[in-house]
C-alpha cells in the first residue's frame, strides 16, 4: 500500500509529488511511499504556450513542460514511483484507505490526490458523486470540479488544480498541488504545520 496516490500528470499533480518527494529527510516522511500516475494525454497544457508563468522561460510550450516536469521529479526524487500509460477508472474507499483501479492494474493507498483537468468528461467511478459545476469557469465551457473544503473532498481524499474549482492558470494549479502536499505533510507530522524547503546554507 502506498501512502499517497496522486492521479494526474499536470502542474498540480507533479507539484504535489515534488513537495512530498522533497520531504524525505524529515523523520515523519522518510519511510513514506509516494506514487504518481502520470496520465497526461488530456492535459490542457498539450497546446499551451507559456509566456506569463513565474519561473518558466517565455516561449516554453506546455507539452515540453509536461515532459520536463516529470523528468525533474524522476531525477531529483527517484523514490517517488511514477506510473505511465495507465488511466484511472475507479477509486473505492476501503476500511483503511482506497483501492484505485486502472485500465491495467489495481493499487492500494492510504491517501488519494485527484489532480486531473476539469473537463465534463471526468468519469472516475467512485468520485462522480462529488462533481459540481465549476465555480470559476464560464458556463459555456461546461467544466466541473469536485466539491471540496479547502482542497479536502473527504477523509484522506484531496483534489488539486482546476478540478478543485480554481482558475485555469499554470501557476495557480502548481500552487494548489503544493498546498495539498503541505496538508498531507502536516497530517504525517501529527497535525503540526509542516512544509519542505531546501537551502543553499545547508
Amino acid at each position: 500500500m502506498t501512502d499517497v496516490f496522486i492521479i494526474g500528470g499536470g502542474p498540480a499533480a507533479v507539484s504535489c509529488a515534488l513537495v512530498l518527494g522533497s520531504a524525505y529527510r524529515k523523520e515523519f516522511a522518510s519511510a513514506r511511499k509516494i506514487t504518481l500516475l502520470a496520465h497526461q494525454k488530456a492535459s490542457y497544457l498539450q497546446d499551451a504556450l507559456l509566456n506569463n508563468v513565474y519561473g518558466i522561460l517565455p516561449g516554453t510550450s506546455g507539452k515540453d513542460l509536461l515532459h520536463e516536469s516529470l523528468s525533474h521529479l524522476q531525477q531529483t526524487y527517484p523514490h517517488v514511483e511514477i506510473i505511465h500509460n495507465e488511466k484511472v477508472t475507479e477509486v473505492i474507499r476501503l476500511n483503511a484507505g482506497f483501492q484505485i483501479k486502472t485500465n491495467e492494474n489495481i493499487y492500494l493507498a492510504k491517501t488519494v490526490v485527484v489532480a486531473t483537468n476539469s473537463t465534463s468528461a471526468f468519469n472516475i467511478e467512485g468520485l462522480t458523486k462529488y462533481i459540481i459545476p465549476h465555480e470559476k469557469s464560464i458556463p459555456s465551457k461546461n467544466r466541473v470540479q469536485l466539491k471540496n473544503d479547502n482542497h479536502l473532498v473527504d477523509d484522506n481524499l484531496f483534489v488539486a488544480g482546476t478540478l478543485a474549482g480554481l482558475p485555469s492558470q499554470v501557476s495557480i494549479a502548481a500552487g494548489s498541488g503544493a498546498f495539498v502536499a503541505t496538508e498531507i505533510l502536516t497530517q504525517w507530522n501529527n497535525g503540526l504545520p509542516a512544509h519542505s524547503h531546501d537551502s543553499i546554507k545547508k
